[in-house]
Parts: C-alpha cells; sequence; structure tokens
C-alpha cells in the first residue's frame, strides 16, 4: 500500500502556550553546511579562480553550461567534504550548497542541474596538455606547479630569513588493477609512491609517482624548481632542506652543497655507523640503569661511506638506550655545530608533514641536540661513572649535572669540570 503524505501542517500538544507543529515543505536542505567556511576563505584567497587559470577552454561557449571554474569550485569542495568519487556528484550536482559556492542557483538549459555531473567532471579530470576533439579541456601542468609555490611566497608579508622544505614519500594504497600499480616492500600494499615537498603548513609539490623506484627519484629537479621560483623572489632567504634516509642520496646531497642549500637527512644506520657510537651507547645504557629512564648522547663524526659518496659530510650520531634496549639515530647534514638548535616552527612542520602523509597516524617528534654535551667524569674519580654524584674529589662535579636535562645548569669556571 503507497504511503500517503500530507504536505500540510498538523499540531503537537502545546508547550508553555507556544505551538508544535509538523511540515513537510522544507525545501531544498542540505547536509554540509560547513562548507560555506570555504567558500568564503576561498573568496579572499582566489584559490579555486587562480587555479581554475590554469586551464585551456577550447568548447563552444554560447553552449557551456558549466564553466571550468565551476567545475575546479565543485571538485575541490566536494574532496573537502568526503566526497571523493566522481560517481557522488550524480547527487551533489543537486545540492543547493554546491550551487550557492559556485554562484549560480538557475541554469540556462531546463535538463541542467546548477552544477556539474560525473561525465563533465570527468573530462576535466581526463584532459590532456593540449585540447584534442574529444577532450576540449586541457590543463598546463607547469602553470599548475608554480601555483603552488606562488600561494606559498604570497603568504609572508616580507621574507623570512629562512625556510625549511621537508622533503617525504609516502605511500597511495590502491584497491584495483590501476595502471602502474606496483607491490612496495615496506608498505606491504600495491601503492603508488608519491613524492610531496612541504614548508610548515604549505603544500608545495606533489608529484604521484610508480612505487617501484627509489624514494628520492625525481627528488632534485622538484627542488631545483621550487628553490629557483622562491631565489627569484626572496634572493637571499636561507633554504634548509630536510628528508628522511630515503632522500640521503649523493645526487641530491652534492646539488645542494653546489647551490648554497642546506640539507638535514636522516642516515641509515650500519656496522660501521653503530661501531663509532659504541662508547656513548655504552654511557647510556649505563645511565639508564642506573635512573631507569631512557638515556642518550650525542657524537660528531666525519664520515663518508666506502663507494657512494664523493666525499666526507658531518654525521651526528644519537646513541639512545630506551626500553632496555639500544636505539641508535644517524643524520648527515651541511649544517655547522652551533646551527643545530631546532626551533617551534621546525617541529611544527614535522608534525603537519606527518600528518598529511599517515591521517589519523599521530607524527614523532625528533630533533638535533642545542648544544654538544660536557663528558662525563672518570669512573676513577667519580664513584661508577654514573650521572649524579654529589662530590668529585674536592669540588662539586659542574659536568655531572650539566649533562642531566633535569638539573640546573651552573656556571662555574673551566676547572670545575675536572675532577
Amino acid at each position: 500500500m503507497p504511503t500517503e503524505c500530507s504536505p500540510t501542517l498538523f499540531e503537537f500538544a502545546r508547550v508553555e502556550g507556544r505551538a508544535v507543529v509538523a511540515g513537510f515543505d522544507g525545501g531544498r536542505i542540505t547536509s554540509d553546511a560547513g562548507a560555506l567556511l570555504l567558500g568564503a576563505t576561498d573568496r579572499v584567497i582566489g584559490l579555486t579562480a587562480r587555479f581554475a587559470g590554469c586551464f585551456r577552454d577550447a568548447r563552444h561557449q554560447p553552449a557551456t553550461e558549466h564553466s571550468v571554474e565551476t567545475l575546479v569550485l565543485q571538485r575541490i569542495v566536494a574532496i573537502a567534504l568526503g566526497y571523493e568519487d566522481l560517481n557522488d556528484h550524480d547527487t551533489l550536482r543537486h545540492d543547493p550548497l554546491l550551487a550557492v559556492l559556485a554562484g549560480k542557483l538557475t541554469t540556462r538549459r531546463g535538463d541542467c542541474a546548477p552544477v556539474a555531473g560525473k561525465s563533465t567532471l570527468n573530462r576535466l579530470e581526463h584532459g590532456q596538455p593540449e585540447p584534442t576533439r574529444y577532450a576540449k579541456i586541457s590543463a598546463s601542468g607547469a602553470a599548475v606547479e608554480t601555483l603552488f609555490v606562488d600561494l606559498f611566497l604570497e603568504a609572508h608579508k616580507k621574507p623570512p630569513r629562512q625556510i625549511i622544505l621537508d622533503l617525504d614519500a609516502t605511500d597511495d594504497p590502491l584497491h584495483g588493477h590501476q595502471e602502474g600499480r606496483f607491490f612496495h616492500g615496506y608498505h606491504d600494499c600495491y601503492c603508488y609512491l608519491p613524492l610531496y615537498i612541504f614548508s610548515g603548513r604549505h603544500l608545495l609539490v606533489a608529484k604521484l609517482r610508480r612505487s617501484n623506484i627509489d624514494a628520492s627519484a625525481g627528488a632534485v629537479e622538484e627542488v631545483a624548481r621550487v628553490v629557483a621560483q622562491i631565489r627569484q623572489r626572496w634572493p637571499w632567504v636561507r633554504i634548509l632542506l630536510r628528508g628522511d634516509s630515503g632522500f640521503a642520496r649523493e645526487e641530491l646531497m652534492a646539488w645542494c652543497e653546489a647551490n648554497r642549500v642546506d640539507f638535514l637527512f636522516g642516515l641509515a644506520r650500519n656496522e660501521r655507523l653503530q661501531a663509532a657510537i659504541a662508547a656513548e651507547l655504552a654511557a647510556a645504557k649505563a645511565e639508564a640503569e642506573y635512573t631507569g629512564k631512557s638515556a642518550r648522547r650525542f657524537k660528531d663524526l666525519t664520515w663518508c661511506t666506502l663507494q657512494s659518496w664523493s666525499r666526507s659530510r658531518r654525521v651526528v650520531g644519537k646513541a639512545e638506550w630506551t626500553g632496555g634496549e639500544a636505539n641508535p639515530r644517524f643524520v648527515v647534514t651541511s649544517l655547522k655545530r652551533r646551527e643545530a638548535k631546532p626551533s617551534a616552527s621546525t617541529n611544527a612542520s614535522i608534525a603537519h608533514g606527518a600528518r598529511w602523509k599517515t591521517g589519523l597516524r599521530s607524527a614523532s617528534l625528533t630533533s638535533l641536540p642545542t648544544a654538544r654535551q660536557r663528558p662525563l667524569c672518570a669512573p676513577i674519580n667519580c664513584a661508577s661513572g654514573l650521572p649524579r654524584w654529589p662530590t668529585c674529589c674536592c669540588v662539586p662535579c659542574a659536568a655531572s649535572a650539566w649533562c642531566t636535562p633535569s638539573l640546573p645548569r651552573p656556571r662555574v669556571p673551566r676547572s670545575g669540570w675536572r675532577c
């Protein structure tokens, strides 16, 4: 039996003298009203309009219902709202919210919705570098790449003294038989391996790549393009390149050294590196067993690989003992020792990049020491060589207090470090 609906109002019991009525004439409604904030932001920075300017529209304009700017805005807002599939737009094209954001509540043709459906958007996304007979909307890849960096530069009122560019390669899992799919052993799935470059919260590069490549593949070309564009606007800004051990490659480090770009990359540990910090690791183990807490030491090395590096470079090793086991870590850098102080923006940039690539997983922050630690007193003069002793021979052991982060750092004459 079909349901019978009445569009007229009907009443419920009154409450404090007020009428309670129900009606079914609410009209067109939306459940994504928060996108109005995105629209207000877009009107200020003009992102979608500038992005649409990277496309060329060769369609016959008198017969065109949906402009490229409308298509771009519709797709970006839908992705931000969680509608990633083009199929969703068969319903979303009737959503009044997207029509409001596009500034288009009516259409010239009676058989069209205010915004586009999946077929029209599909032609936008599959456009070629040059218009063709069946794909008349084309995009300039170079213009899109330039736009990301331009937005970053315009976000600053004045040139900063230094900017940090974070490189990262992460997995983009595939759930079908997409072109170019490969199984990646580290990520344990079929995926693509896109390259990202961040500066703080700003995304400068997002390059889609197959996963059967080295993590640093194409990084030199992308970094060179971004650095050239930045220095064209800010010729004297200092640039620091940062990444994990997948980017500690001779080609990238040599390019940085030849182009006045500093770098700080993680370095995969090996037996030679671990042997170089064996003494520091033993001291960290002794401190951890004595205090019951994690302990760490740092050591500067001048290091060169047996074959892959063309020259020796500075390596900083962290000898850490935590959770009852060793956790040695290494970085290779062009920075001097006095420049190893981390900043709030550095940690925030690491966290933002990690949130981008891992979604709900939280970021783990690591940084270099702020200064070189004083060596602990020799065991022969200071009980067992552990980090805290009340006296050493005849004077308080200033070195032991200086090396313990939880204690104040006393200002004592140099002779006070001797025991």
